[in-house]
């Protein structure tokens, strides 16, 4: 039984390739799959049932669970996914970067589950980095500009080098208005827990982030990073009634969750997925300011000089113009990181802003939050299950699963 690796660039979208091996015309090389049944293995099918529970209240992959697949970990989500897709029983999987978002453990899980399908399934592994290629793979091809290539081995390159992207000349663009604040802390939790049912969480977080720290969030799958980040959002209920203060403000003291969020400039790979109508990348950064989903009003002068100084910025001004889903994952990836910082927010919050990238366009966003880091005022928190080269927070905060929940450590560089 054949199974195939499409390597691709972050350049190159990879949606209308997904769509030929799901519904035809199928490529050259995959014509075999015509009388096959294929399911989709990917972030955005995720995104589409988290949509569908929150639009919609249709709970498909967490209708057994008592949590909802919003508050679910990375991991926790895809297992779901895949065991929904299993009871499929398809003939095909395409495997879209599936071991983006995993820690070391559950990486493991899905590779000892997948190389059990290989005798009955067949798998087509889309991916971006070539360290995640599975090992019984035994066909070839590469992804770029919308073709497909065919190699007798694994392709050392897709498409051109873009190293000279990776440093950003100009200087960060300043803020419209400069966020004023009096508080020696943004962000503090005193001894915080959570347990959703019988399940424990967290237990006793006791983290502080001051104005201008630049952390790296680490843990596991399912240690309670998601449940973390929605306290300090002021999304998960589960706040109100502990020591938890958000922006100098104790939670529940009359704030609502839009105070909270003006503060905090916010991007995950889900977000990106979000953003499905025909917006202009110029209009995309601009729409940040609004804290909108596209853009509905007349943008000001001042607001298209400062979109055009962050486009300079990303060398992109020549693409302003460009419709947003039209970009690649990579210069997708850089405009939501621009889009949540152009207010220069009291907080910034990277939710593994480097998945589904390659190892070129991931050291691209990593060269520009550390940038963001050094050139602002704003407190970053950066979370990946990658140890990404480069990356230069200042302090590491680790979540250590226990039999009572996570508990906090502070990690030392």
């Amino acid at each position: 039984m054949p199974h195939w690796a499409i390597f691709t660039e972050t350049s190159t979208p990879v949606r209308e390739l997904i769509d030929f091996l799901l519904n035809g015309p199928y490529p050259h090389g995959f014509e075999v799959l015509k009388t096959k049944k294929g399911v989709l293995f990917s972030t955005t099918e995720i995104a589409w049932f988290i949509e569908e529970e929150l639009r919609h209240d249709r709970k498909i992959l967490s209708k057994d669970r008592k949590q909802s697949l919003q508050s679910m970990s990375s991991g926790e989500r895809k297992k779901a996914l895949f065991s929904y897709l299993l009871s499929q029983k398809p003939d095909y999987m395409i495997l879209d970067n599936a071991f983006d978002n995993l820690d070391v453990t559950t990486r493991k899980y899905f590779m000892e589950t997948i190389h059990a399908l290989k005798s009955s399934t067949n798998i087509i592994q889309v991916l971006s980095r070539k360290s995640d290629l599975l090992p019984f793979i035994d066909h070839y091809a590469s992804w770029h500009q919308d073709e497909l290539s065919w190699h007798k081995k694994i392709p050392t390159t897709v498409g051109q080098s873009t190293k000279e992207s990776k440093h950003f000349n100009q200087p960060l663009p300043s803020p419209i208005e400069q966020v004023a604040y009096e508080h020696t802390s943004l962000i503090e939790l005193r001894n915080v827990s959570v347990t959703y049912g019988d399940k424990p969480i967290l237990n006793k977080i006791n983290w502080k982030i001051k104005p201008g720290d630049f952390w790296e969030l680490k843990g596991a799958n399912g240690s309670g990073k998601t449940t973390l980040l929605s306290l300090i959002t002021g999304d998960n209920p589960k706040g109100y009634g502990q020591d938890l203060y958000l922006f100098g403000h104790k939670k529940g003291s009359g704030e609502s969750v839009w105070d909270i969020k003006k503060e905090i400039g916010y991007i995950t790979p889900a977000l990106t997925d979000r953003f499905r109508g025909y917006h202009t990348i110029e209009n995309m950064l601009i729409s940040g300011l609004v804290d909108s989903i596209g853009l509905y009003i007349q943008p000001t002068d001042e607001q298209k000089k400062l979109a055009k100084s962050w486009l300079t910025l990303l060398r992109m001004v020549h693409l302003k113009d460009r419709y947003f889903h039209d970009l690649g994952k990579g210069q997708q990836r850089l405009i939501m990181c621009a889009r949540a910082m152009i207010k220069q927010p009291l907080l910034l919050i990277l939710d593994e802003p480097t998945a589904d990238l390659d190892d070129e366009a991931a050291a691209v966003v990593v060269a520009l939050v550390n940038k963001m880091g050094n050139e602002s005022k704003t407190s970053i928190i950066f979370v990946s299950h990658r140890e990404e080269p480069g990356l230069q927070p200042g302090k590491v905060y680790a979540l250590e699963p226990g039999e009572y929940g996570s508990v906090g450590k502070n990690i030392n560089l």
